[in-house]
């Protein structure tokens, strides 16, 4: 008998050590991360500037066109000004 009471004795003192007031575990700590997408486009891009002597076909004059529209709504190009025509007097 005194190895039954020592042993139910050890088997309480057992079960008792596992009984927790909390959660078992502590919770995972949440990690938040936010994306911030710098565009610097702007800066390294230009205008593309056609001469009257640049012959163009259709498609690469639409893709010109396109591209400096885009840069016009993103980065804020302005159309040069185109000089004055001269003026001759007779």
């Amino acid at each position: 008998m005194p190895k039954t009471g020592l042993l139910l004795a050890l088997l309480a003192s057992l079960l008792a050590s596992c009984a927790t007031t909390g959660p078992a575990t502590e919770p995972e700590p949440q990690f938040i991360t936010r994306t911030r997408i710098v565009d610097t486009g702007c800066d390294w891009t230009k205008p593309i500037m056609v001469s009257k002597a640049d012959v163009l076909t259709d498609g690469t004059a639409d893709q010109i066109r396109a591209h400096n529209e885009t840069g016009a709504k993103r980065c804020n190009w302005k159309p040069k000004s185109q000089p004055a025509p001269s003026v001759s007097s007779k």
